[in-house]
């Protein structure tokens, strides 16, 4: 059996911020979120989130997860004080807990279950994460007998010359012997500079303890500023698009891209330079997005292309083509083979099979048909200053340049609007719809400008 307890109570000032540390996004989520999902891997027992500062926003941002049991630490007194709070929550339980921090977001779970594995199959009193950094400068130094037992450790101020030539340092994640640790929590001591109770402590009060170091030392940095976290980001990022390289996806000029590690894409998607893929988005094979879109939790069919356009919360059917400067957002769905083009914005539209927005258009809450062709210019005027209505437009109706469609109004089937026309009342098929005052000339007329 094992419980998870994850660190979170801390405010971080050094992101100088009102929004807690471990409450700031990495990519999609928030670093506390992808500490929780590390940790989801391993499939523990129970969840243990301990909270601080902001405890209700944190709280809030794990409202997506199921069973999480928060434990409050009211002040701040060091990781073993927030370890101690545990105590009462597991009185009884005779596994083992990991230890997280919420501000470690790039750990993945294999090197957790790597974690848990060595620390059963030992049966260690303690088992450390250790990373073997390239300059382990200011962390404190893990020292190993041959079997990887800890012998002790040493902080960076306090190591001799010769000892800062170790370059093991400690990650700051453990698994313990529950039953084992809860023993000795009550009696740590804050014999130091900053009054504060350490769980390091703890492992030289247990035996055995045992090292494992991490195979990329990158998934045990921790996040204290903002620097920090552009640095993360990239590091995510960086895996991310290699493996979507390596499944067989093109990113033409990667640094150049951004992909969430929530979006998911076929084989033979080709992704275009200074394209930023977010969210839930889905992109199916033979797709080319960009260059210059945005694509938002959104679904992207087969074949689809997508030139410097922004595309969220919306569907888009196979081989359709959207773009150059296109908008869709607001739930939009659009059929199969359709074309939406230059300067074309759509809300809450539902676009059929085969239909043609080519040029300047924004059509909002508007339901439209097969083979339907859009004149440039054309608009729904759907809203009247107060509502919202909603414009129906049949199958193969064809608008002319510059027409409005004042809803809410219906367009039959076979319909063709004139160009200019302000249409303001239902229509049936098969018709020919002018809406527009006849032009009037007048011979000789002109403005008299009075004279100087």
């Amino acid at each position: 059996m094992v419980a998870v307890a994850i660190l979170a109570a801390g405010r971080g000032t050094r992101m100088k911020s009102k929004l807690p540390k471990v409450c700031h996004n990495l990519g999609s989520l928030s670093m506390v979120e992808r500490v929780l999902k590390s940790c989801l891997g391993v499939d523990p027992l129970r969840c243990l989130v301990i909270v601080g500062y902001q405890a209700e926003q944190v709280k809030h941002s794990l409202a997506q997860f199921q069973d999480i049991e928060f434990v409050e630490q009211a002040e701040q007194l060091g990781t073993g004080h927030a370890v101690q709070q545990l105590l009462p929550h597991l009185e009884g339980f005779t596994g083992d807990l990991l230890v997280l921090n919420g501000d470690v977001p790039l750990l993945r779970s294999q090197t957790l279950q790597q974690l848990l594995d060595t620390h059963k199959t030992h049966q260690n009193a303690a088992t450390i994460l250790t990373a073997q950094l390239p300059n382990p400068q200011g962390y404190g130094r893990v020292f190993c007998d041959g079997q990887n037992l800890v012998t002790q450790i040493v902080e960076d101020r306090d190591c001799t010359t010769a000892q800062k030539q170790n370059r093991r340092i400690n990650a700051g994640v453990y698994c313990f012997n529950w039953q084992k640790l809860a023993k000795i929590l009550p009696n740590l001591q804050s014999n130091n500079d900053q009054k504060e109770y350490y769980l390091t402590d703890t492992i030289h009060q247990l035996k055995p303890v045992m090292a494992v170091d991490v195979e990329d030392y990158q998934e045990i940095l921790g996040i204290n500023n903002r620097n920090q976290l552009a640095e993360a980001y990239q590091i995510l990022q960086d895996r991310v698009k290699e493996a979507w390289m390596m499944a067989g996806v093109t990113l033409i000029n990667p640094d150049s891209i951004t992909i969430d590690d929530t979006v998911e894409l076929q084989p033979d998607v080709i992704i275009e330079p200074q394209t930023h893929l977010r969210g839930k988005t889905v992109i199916g094979s033979g797709s080319r997005i960009g260059p210059g879109s945005l694509i938002e939790n959104s679904q992207l069919g087969k074949n689809v292309t997508a030139l410097f356009s922004v595309v969220s919360d919306s569907v888009v059917q196979e081989n359709s083509r959207i773009g150059p400067y296109t908008h869709l957002r607001g739930h939009v769905s659009v059929g199969e083979s359709c074309r939406v083009g230059n300067f074309v914005e759509l809300k809450n539209a539902q676009i059929g099979d085969r239909t043609n927005i080519a040029h300047l258009s924004y059509l909002g809450d508007a339901t439209l048909g097969d083979q339907v062709n859009i004149g440039a210019g054309t608009i729904t005027a759907n809203y009247d200053g107060v509502q919202k209505h909603r414009t129906q437009i049949g199958d193969r109706t064809k608008t002319g340049s510059n027409s409005v469609l004042v809803a809410p109004i219906t367009l039959g089937e076979d319909v063709t609007v004139a160009a200019g026309s302000v249409v303001t009342e239902t229509t049936p098929d098969d018709c020919l719809v002018i809406a527009r005052s006849r032009q009037v000339v007048k011979p000789g007329w002109r403005l008299n400008f009075p004279t100087p």
